[in-house]
């Protein structure tokens, strides 16, 4: 037991987690009210090594968004453009398979690829584009679509989702995002994002698609106009439905960008908040094995704290990110595979590439290989020089 649980009014939630014993909403509640942070970080800490052991993951991944053309106004979204605008955008099968190239030979191994609900694109376009990324390489996971692209998708191919859902596994999608969940409670969800899929339709989407055999992520939205509550509610339906199906892989709690939107918050959640956030998701989530710290939204210096707050994955690579930076994100482009390792490991975790499901493609020492002084090599040549175990 650390010195900040000795004395902690936290010390009886502390020993229920040891003990194995699920925490309950008021026990999630409390935590979420608590304002000693470091008792909180050393609880989820334990649950993440009790669960994953010392390993902390990344992804060798591209974004791509085929447009932000959409037919939704969602009040939050920074991202959305009609076609009137002139900062609408919507890319050619082509234009995306050009992306895809040049991000091969980067050595990615997942394609994430979401966009607004296009008003005039067929359901052909969709199908297409993914058997034309997927002839690039067969190992390439195609990770695409939220659950009201999916709707979407739906209702232009005029199948249920079961049918619709089965003819993209077709043609090459291997995984659906978990993007808009936004939050599930129907008043805070009206606020924020009218007119978009209920709470019961996004869990449908993926529990449909977990039927199927597919896997896939979650999030939560955080820290605009939701109540402390109303966050314990959305962890709830998750870990309902990852009770029903264990289909999913991940979650990822998303800090809510302020820029360039109708929601009347200015600030972003405080590192504070956003830390306590994914200790609590990791301590009340207890069938998920992975809580992703989402470098975007929090910057890679915060998301390597969270290391140590209960997230054991801090995402992927990115390369080009429309959604959060259009929300006025002060993160960079991307991160490369030699920054990522070296913010594990300065927390001492040992880094692990992992794939879209979040299964390891190699692990590489704790630490890095003392035949050099660190402060005579870059990040780069230090990764270069540094066998991975296989």
């Amino acid at each position: 037991m650390t010195f900040a649980l000795q004395h902690s009014d936290l010390r009886d939630l502390y020993d229920k987690v040891v003990a194995g014993e699920r925490l309950s909403d008021a026990d999630a509640l409390r935590l979420f009210e608590s304002k000693d942070i470091n008792a909180l970080g050393a609880i989820a800490d334990f649950a993440r090594q009790r669960k994953v052991g010392n390993r902390a993951s990344y992804i060798l991944n591209r974004y791509i968004n085929y447009s932000n053309y959409c037919i939704l106004s969602c009040q939050f979204c920074s991202f959305a453009r009609k076609k009137r605008d002139a900062d609408g955008f919507e890319l050619t099968i082509e234009q995306m398979v050009q992306k895809a190239r040049e991000a091969l030979a980067l050595g990615i191994t997942e394609l994430h690829i979401v966009g607004g609900l296009h008003p005039s694109l067929p359901f052909s376009y969709y199908a297409d584009f993914l058997k034309a990324l997927k002839a690039l390489d067969p190992r390439l996971q195609l990770k695409c679509f939220t659950a009201i692209e999916i709707l979407h998708l739906a209702w232009l191919a005029k199948k249920s989702v079961e049918e619709t859902l089965l003819e993209l596994k077709a043609a090459g999608l291997a995984s659906l995002t978990g993007g808009g969940a936004e939050i599930f409670r129907k008043e805070v969800r009206h606020a924020i994002a009218r007119g978009k899929e209920s709470a019961e339709e996004y869990l449908d989407v993926h529990r449909t698609w977990h039927r199927l055999g597919g896997r896939s992520t979650c999030t939560m939205l955080f820290g605009h106009v939701e109540k402390l509550e109303d966050r314990v509610h959305h962890l709830s339906l998750l870990r309902a439905l990852q009770d029903e199906t264990h289909g999913f892989t991940g979650f990822v709690p998303l800090p809510y960008q302020p820029e360039n939107n109708d929601i009347p918050v200015r600030v972003p959640p405080t590192g504070f908040d956003q830390l306590r956030t994914l200790a609590v998701s990791r301590l009340y989530l207890d069938n998920f094995d992975h809580i992703t710290a989402y470098w975007v939204g929090m910057g890679l210096k915060l998301a390597q704290v969270a290391l140590s707050y209960g997230a054991d994955d801090l995402h992927g690579t990115i390369v080009e990110e429309h959604i959060f930076h259009m929300a006025g994100a002060k993160s960079p482009q991307l991160q490369t595979e030699a920054e990522m390792v070296k913010a594990i490991r300065e927390v001492g975790r040992t880094p692990v590439q992992r794939n879209t499901f979040y299964e390891p493609v190699k692990e590489w020492p704790a630490q890095p290989p003392s035949n050099q002084s660190p402060t005579s090599r870059t990040a780069e040549q230090e990764l270069s020089m540094t066998p991975a175990v296989t």
